[in-house]
């Protein structure tokens, strides 16, 4: 994200953010590799984000990204969720992250919680 995204418009948590007590993050392995990582943040009790959501390029269009989404929404709606809402880039590189949240019936929304409008983003939601 770093490579094609301005620096004030990266909203990825590093390390540090990741740790937080309102975030629940999750990894996918293939035996000892690292294929992709997902996480889900509460943004209320009736509602959280999409955050991380990442796969490896070696296995991109392989399924990983959408295992993972399906297990953050299994558990947001486990958690009493009514939604789910996401930040992704708006430049080309970002089309099939895009693409695979309209697959799983995410749209188009404004800015929520603390994001701005942005050029550089484009924010989705799903009712659960």
């Amino acid at each position: 994200m770093h490579e094609v995204t301005p620096p004030e418009s990266v909203h990825a948590l590093d390390l540090e953010g990741l740790r937080s007590p309102d975030i629940t993050f999750w990894s996918a392995w293939d035996g000892e590799e690292l294929v992709g990582c997902g996480a889900l943040k509460e943004l209320d009790s009736r509602s959280g984000e999409v955050k991380s959501m990442r796969t490896a390029k070696a296995h991109r269009r392989g399924g990983v990204g959408s295992k993972i989404l399906e297990h953050i929404m299994k558990e947001a709606k486990r958690r009493g969720y009514d939604r789910l809402n996401l930040e992704t880039g708006a430049m080309p590189e970002f089309a099939p992250a895009r693409a695979l949240y309209i697959r799983y019936g995410f749209e188009c929304r404004g800015p929520f919680a603390e994001y701005v409008d942005d050029p550089n983003s484009v924010f989705m939601t799903k009712k659960l």
